[in-house]
């Protein structure tokens, strides 16, 4: 028996998130599905963590046993050939004994886009949140961003539906900027790009920030409330929850 680990990249529009659910698509059950297809044996997956229902992945970590004895780029390129047009295998390697995706990451990294141009664009719909109430304030946010930086126990940014030993995570990096660097067309500044890194993430977390920190950007709190919040200790104090298609799973470090 032999352990693999896969970097995995998928559009999760069409899926009801990462786990495998009853009567539903899963970004889980289409590669568990075809993994049994080319390996003739059923495989359970372990994820880095359960993406939900419209959320996307640049690089998910998954991990499996099983004990075939194809070569891991001949099992990549195989996977690739079964899995539908939007989940790709981006890489295939030999793990130790004993890897597991979610105890042994150090840190994982997310990123929010945000589009707040007066006109949506048709294209990116399913990939950004489209603020209609007008235009952001990205330099306020980023600033109000860094009270979250440290140590601190997150249970202001954390949604109920998920049970965990405690609320405590680092963040070692958050930065809101509008636009991409080397860029100035119009259809890219009317995009606001959140990037946060931590050694690990609660259930909403990241977009439970996302939207107290719109909150800043539309200047109806002001740049030290983030810091208030976190102090509050209560998701009540904090702003809605950001949708969905917004996010993306960028990477996922291990020691």
């Amino acid at each position: 028996m032999r352990t693999l680990k896969l970097v995995l990249s998928y559009d999760g529009t069409a899926y009801a998130g990462w786990q495998v659910q009853p009567q539903c698509q899963t970004v889980q059950g289409v590669l568990e599905a075809a993994i049994e297809k080319i390996t003739g044996r059923g495989a359970r997956t372990v994820a880095s963590g359960r993406t939900d229902a419209g959320v996307h992945a640049l690089g998910q970590v998954v991990a499996f046993s099983t004990e075939s004895e194809l070569p891991a780029d001949v099992l990549q390129r195989a996977l690739n050939a079964e899995l539908p047009r939007d989940v790709a295998v981006r890489e295939v390697t030999e793990a130790p004994d004993g890897f597991h995706p979610i105890r042994d990451a150090v840190r994982k990294r997310y990123r929010y886009v945000i589009h707040d141009g007066r006109v949506r664009d048709v294209f990116e719909r399913q990939y950004c949140w489209h603020y209609v109430r007008g235009r952001l304030d990205a330099d306020a946010m980023n600033r109000a961003s860094q009270a979250l930086l440290g140590r601190h126990d997150f249970s202001s940014f954390e949604s109920s539906g998920a049970e965990r030993e405690n609320s405590v995570r680092t963040v070692f990096d958050i930065s809101v900027e509008r636009g991409r660097a080397g860029r100035s067309d119009r259809t890219v500044m009317d995009q606001i790009f959140l990037e946060v890194e931590a050694d690990g993430f609660l259930y909403n977390m990241v977009r439970a920030i996302v939207g107290t920190l719109v909150e800043v950007g539309r200047g109806a709190q002001r740049e030290t409330w983030p810091a208030e919040v976190l102090r509050a200790v209560d998701r009540a104090a904090a702003g809605p929850t950001a949708p969905p298609q917004g996010l993306f799973l960028l990477r996922v470090d291990y020691g």
